[in-house]
C-alpha cells in the first residue's frame, strides 16, 4: 500500500452544466424499475440458476411488480435461448410485463436474439458496445470513428429485424462503461443511435448510462447524468436509465444522484448481487423513497420470504446488516437504544403522532413482515432493563415496575455474559420465571386465613425448611400482617417497599401478577412476582417469593 502514485483518476468531468439537481433534496417519485437478477446477477454465481429455479425467481420479481424484467443474453448460450422461448411459450408472462434481453452489435447475435422472442408480446432489445478510453484503447484498439460505427450499424440490425418480426419490441442502447468514456463522446455515440432509430411518443426509447465500473464520487455521475439529459437528441422521447455497479460502495448514492439528475429509470438487482462488488440494491433504494413518504411502486411487505427464495436459488448469503434486508438491521442490543426504541414506540401507541419517528428505526420493521419482538430487541450482555423489559411485557405479559426492570435486567445480563450468546425472547421469560415469579423454598405457604379486628389478623400455615409451622401477627392491611408473621417466625430483617398489580392474560382468561419489593435493614432489595386468579393470593405468593429470593441470598 505504498504505491499509490501508479492510480490515477480515470473518469472525466462533464462540461459546464446548470447542476439543477443540487437543489433538490430528495426523490419525489419512483423511477421505471427494470430488475436484472436474471442476466447481471445470473451471470455472477459460482453456481448459475437452473431454469426451474429462474422460474421460481421470475415469478417472485413479478408477485413483486416489477414492469420490466432482463432475463438474459439469449444468444449467449442453450440454457439462455431455452429460458426465454420457456417464458414465451408457456405464457408466463403477464401482459403488463415486458422482458428485456441483451446483445452485442453482431448480425448473427442480433438474429438469434429476435428469434428468442419471437411470439413475444412485449419486449426491449438492449443493444450495447463499450466505449471508454480504456476498452478502446486497450482490448478494441480502435478509434471512436470504428466504436460508434459498431454502435450504428448494431442499431440498424436492431431495427431491420424488428420489420420481420411481430410484436412490441422497443429498444435500449448502453454505451458500456459509460463512466469511463469522455462525456462529448457518449454524447456523440448515443445521439448517433438515436438518429437511427428516431424515437417518437409512441416508441420511445431507452438511452442507459451505466457505472459498469465506479470511476468516481456520485457528484460526478449526477453532473454526467445532467449533460447527457441536457444534451440527447429526442430528450422528450427517450427515457435516460442508470445500471449502476458498487465498486466503490456508492451505487445507492450514485442512483439517487443520477435520478434528482433528471434520470427516469433505473437497472438493478434485489439485495445488490452482481459482477464483483455487484449492482445496486433495488430494495435498498425502493425502501429510502418509501421511509420517506414515497411509494416505490414495489410491493416488498414480505422481504424475508423474498430473502428466503433468493438465497436458496443463487447459493448466496445476504449479509446481516445490509440495510432494511438483513436480519440484523433492526436489532438492538445496545441498551440506551433498546429503551428509546421501547418508549418510542410506546409514545405511538398512545397517539402522538401519525407518522413513524421511532428513534433508531427509520421505518416500521412490520411493513416489511419483521416482527418486532423477534427482530428489533435483541437479548445479550450488552442490553439494558428498557430492552428486557420489552420483551418480557410485549411478548409474555408482564409489566414490570421500573426499579424491578433494572433487577432482571442486571440477572439477565450477566448470564448472558457469562454464557457469552445471545438470550433468545424465552429463554430471557424462564430466566424470569425461575428467579422470580412463585418462588417456594424455603418457604411454602399452605394455607392462609384473616380475620378483621383492629387492624387485620393473618393466620398462615406454611412449610419451613422442612417444617411446618402456623403463625398468627396483625398488620394494617393483609399483605402486611402475612408479611409480620414470616418476620416475627424467622427473624428477618427487611420491609415491604413497593407493591403493584396488573392482569395477566392466559389464553381467553385472566389472571392477577403482583409485584413485591422488600428492602433489608442493609438495604439491599429483593424482588419476587406472583400470579394466581385471585388478586390478594397473588400479592402473598410475591412477597413469599421475594423473602426466599432474600433468605437463599444469605
Amino acid at each position: 500500500m505504498n504505491n499509490a502514485s501508479k492510480y490515477t483518476r480515470q473518469f472525466f468531468e462533464a462540461p459546464k452544466t446548470s447542476m439543477r439537481w443540487t437543489e433538490k433534496s430528495y426523490i419525489d417519485k419512483a423511477p421505471q424499475w427494470c430488475s436484472v437478477d436474471l442476466r447481471d446477477g445470473n451471470q455472477a454465481l459460482i453456481v448459475p440458476m437452473s431454469l426451474g429455479e429462474k422460474l421460481e425467481f421470475f415469478q417472485q420479481l413479478v408477485d413483486i411488480g416489477f414492469k420490466e424484467i432482463e432475463i438474459g443474453f439469449p444468444a449467449a448460450s442453450e440454457t439462455e435461448y431455452d429460458f426465454c422461448r420457456t417464458l414465451i411459450e408457456q405464457k408466463l408472462i403477464p401482459d403488463d410485463v415486458t422482458i428485456q434481453v441483451l446483445t452485442q452489435s453482431r448480425e448473427h447475435i442480433i438474429e438469434k436474439t429476435f428469434e428468442a422472442l419471437k411470439g413475444c408480446k412485449n419486449a426491449i432489445v438492449h443493444l450495447y458496445n463499450s466505449t471508454s478510453v480504456a476498452q478502446r484503447e486497450q482490448v478494441f484498439r480502435k478509434s471512436r470513428e470504428e466504436i460508434i460505427d459498431i454502435a450504428v450499424s448494431g442499431a440498424r440490425l436492431c431495427k431491420e429485424y424488428r420489420e420481420k418480426y411481430a410484436g412490441n419490441y422497443r429498444f435500449e442502447y448502453s454505451p458500456e462503461s459509460f463512466t469511463g468514456t469522455e462525456p462529448e463522446f457518449a454524447l456523440e455515440i448515443c445521439n448517433a443511435v438515436l438518429e437511427v432509430w428516431q424515437p417518437t411518443s409512441e416508441d420511445k426509447v431507452i438511452i442507459n448510462l451505466p457505472v459498469t465500473v465506479q470511476l468516481s464520487m456520485p457528484h460526478v455521475y449526477a453532473n454526467q447524468i445532467e449533460y447527457m439529459c441536457e444534451n440527447l437528441k429526442y430528450r422528450e422521447n427517450v427515457i435516460v436509465s442508470l445500471h449502476p455497479h458498487n465498486d466503490r460502495g456508492c451505487a445507492v448514492a450514485d442512483t439517487e444522484m443520477g435520478l434528482l439528475a433528471g434520470a427516469e429509470r433505473v437497472e438493478g438487482t434485489l439485495f445488490g448481487n452482481g459482477e464483483r462488488t455487484g449492482n445496486v440494491d433495488i430494495i435498498v433504494l425502493a425502501m429510502n423513497m418509501y421511509s420517506q413518504g414515497v411509494d416505490p411502486q414495489l410491493d416488498l411487505s414480505d422481504i424475508p420470504s423474498v430473502s428466503e427464495l433468493y438465497t436458496r436459488v443463487t447459493r448466496m448469503n445476504i449479509y446481516e446488516r445490509q440495510p432494511y434486508s438483513g436480519k440484523l438491521v433492526f436489532a438492538a442490543f445496545s441498551g440506551s437504544h433498546q429503551d428509546a426504541i421501547a418508549k418510542g414506540l410506546k409514545w405511538r401507541e398512545e397517539g402522538h403522532t401519525q407518522y413513524w419517528t421511532v428513534p433508531y428505526l427509520p421505518i416500521d420493521p412490520e411493513d416489511i413482515g419483521r416482527e418486532y419482538s423477534a427482530d428489533v430487541i435483541r437479548i445479550n450482555s450488552q442490553s439494558g432493563k428498557g430492552g428486557i423489559g420489552y420483551i418480557l411485557e410485549t411478548r409474555f405479559g408482564y409489566d414490570l415496575p421500573k426499579k424491578m426492570r433494572e433487577n432482571v435486567g442486571y440477572l439477565v445480563k450477566g448470564i448472558s455474559d457469562r454464557k457469552h450468546k445471545e438470550l433468545l425472547p424465552d429463554e430471557v421469560y424462564e430466566i424470569f420465571k425461575k428467579n422470580y415469579v412463585d418462588i417456594i423454598s424455603p418457604i411454602k405457604i399452605n394455607e392462609t386465613h384473616f380475620v378483621q379486628r383492629d387492624g387485620i389478623e393473618a393466620t398462615i400455615s406454611f412449610d419451613f425448611n422442612g417444617r411446618k409451622v402456623t403463625v398468627t401477627d396483625m398488620g394494617n392491611g393483609r399483605l402486611d400482617a402475612v408479611s409480620n408473621a414470616i418476620r416475627s417466625y424467622t427473624n428477618a430483617d427487611y420491609s415491604l417497599n413497593s407493591y403493584s398489580e396488573h392482569a395477566l392474560e392466559v389464553g381467553s382468561a385472566s389472571k392477577a401478577v403482583s409485584y413485591v419489593e422488600i428492602v433489608t435493614g442493609s438495604g439491599k432489595s429483593f424482588w419476587g412476582t406472583g400470579i394466581d386468579n385471585d388478586i390478594i393470593t397473588s400479592s402473598i405468593k410475591a412477597l413469599i417469593s421475594a423473602v426466599n429470593n432474600m433468605l437463599t441470598a444469605g
